[in-house]
């Protein structure tokens, strides 16, 4: 059983390894073939802030508003912990009591809940200019007992203490409705709205998801690259989003043929019969033109993120893949250099627990790992677009 741990005296290591934790309880992050960066970097450019595992997009407030009320208890750290992580927990009864079911999180778990939305949204906070404080919810609790003591100190030590303790919200943020905790929804009000628009405005002028809610955009399309306002999207995110539907397109056979090569090494016809359905369909959808006008150095260019190292190994598969898709897809199910290019890249990454090698790991596969095209979280950008454009 592997591990992680950090050394906690470097606050951005500290936040970045937690971040990746996070990943691996996100269902969509699979990366079997390790384009994880790839796809988080063309994500975060267009849509930063979000997450897979985020919900609705009243949590951006909600989150703020219960932990500015804890701020004024002057209590023990642990106890401090203990009412954040109760009051997070009514919250969801407290929507269940305003009539929302859908969006919830622990819905059922209840104080079984593992993943606290403060957790789930605490990056997207940071990332909005929401939260102004600079560290990790663990470093908050910490900073929140010091300015607890510091009511109790000298005016000279309240004053140091004052001085080492930064803010925590942005100065702006709405009040906080008195029957929070009592009875909510998650539909916004146009205050509400209007303060997150332009805190993203503030904090993410060039990013897509910007524009979009600034202009009052909500479209229901599938993907980003379908959007009926494509066109009048800004230059530079309209070539990111040309660039990721090509990337998301090519890389999808690759995701394809690893699911059935492992269907093939399961021995399940219906599995099989399945992704060479797949598969035929990928290939007959497939602009190869496209394909083959494809820049991959501007794409490299453009996708180059500061929270996110594509490794060369990275660069070299995807222009391997694409090599192989080129010289003809309707080869790529039984060419051997395509198979074995995926199967080279999975064992590469994970090593002992590659499920071409280890036999227990793969017969705890459930038949589909990565097997859905990549989308950069428009899921969760749309949803949130949806929640501005309604608030009244």
């Amino acid at each position: 059983m592997s591990s992680l741990g950090w050394i906690d005296f470097d606050e951005a290591e500290r936040q970045r390894a937690q971040r990746i934790m996070a990943l691996f309880q996100e269902r969509e992050t699979r990366d079997e073939l390790g384009l994880g960066a790839i796809r988080d970097s063309i994500a975060d450019h267009l849509f930063p802030g979000t997450s897979t595992i985020q919900t609705r997009l009243r949590y951006m407030l909600f989150i703020p508003w219960i932990f500015r009320a804890l701020e004024k208890r002057e209590v023990p750290e642990a106890q401090l912990r203990t009412e954040a992580r109760d009051t997070e927990i009514r919250l969801a009864d407290a929507l269940k009591a305003g009539g929302e079911s859908n969006g919830i999180i622990g819905r059922d778990a209840g104080p079984r809940l593992q993943r606290l939305p403060s957790s789930v949204y605490w990056a997207g906070l940071g990332a909005w200019g929401i939260r102004v404080f600079p560290g990790s919810l663990d470093s908050l609790f910490v900073a929140l007992r010091g300015r607890g003591r510091s009511r109790g100190a000298s005016s000279g030590e309240d004053a140091l203490a004052g001085a080492q303790t930064p803010a925590v919200w942005n100065p702006a943020l709405p009040q906080m409705p008195g029957d929070l905790l009592e009875r909510t929804v998650f539909r916004l009000t146009t205050d509400e709205a209007q303060f997150l628009i332009d805190r993203l405005v503030a904090s993410q002028p060039a990013a897509l998801l910007t524009m979009l809610a600034r202009e009052g955009i909500d479209a229901d399309c599938e993907h980003i690259w379908t959007h009926p306002h494509l066109l009048a999207f800004p230059s530079a995110a309209r070539r990111l989003v040309q660039h990721g539907e090509i990337f998301s397109h090519v890389m999808h056979g690759a995701a394809l043929l690893y699911n059935l090569a492992l269907s093939e090494l399961r021995q399940r016809d219906d599995w099989i019969e399945d992704y060479r359905a797949r598969l035929e369909a990928w290939s007959d959808e497939l602009n190869t033109a496209a394909v083959r006008a494809w820049s991959l150095d501007d794409f490299w260019n453009v996708v180059e993120h500061p929270a996110h190292a594509v490794r060369p190994a990275a660069k070299r598969f995807v222009t391997e893949w694409r090599d192989l898709v080129l010289a003809g897809t309707e080869q790529v199910i039984s060419a051997p250099a395509a198979r074995r290019l995926v199967e080279e890249r999975e064992r590469r990454l994970k090593t002992s627990q590659s499920r071409y090698a280890n036999h227990a790991v793969r017969d705890r596969w459930t038949g589909a790992s990565g097997a859905d095209r990549l989308s950069f979280r428009w899921a969760q950008a749309k949803s949130h677009l949806r929640d501005l454009a309604h608030a009244e």
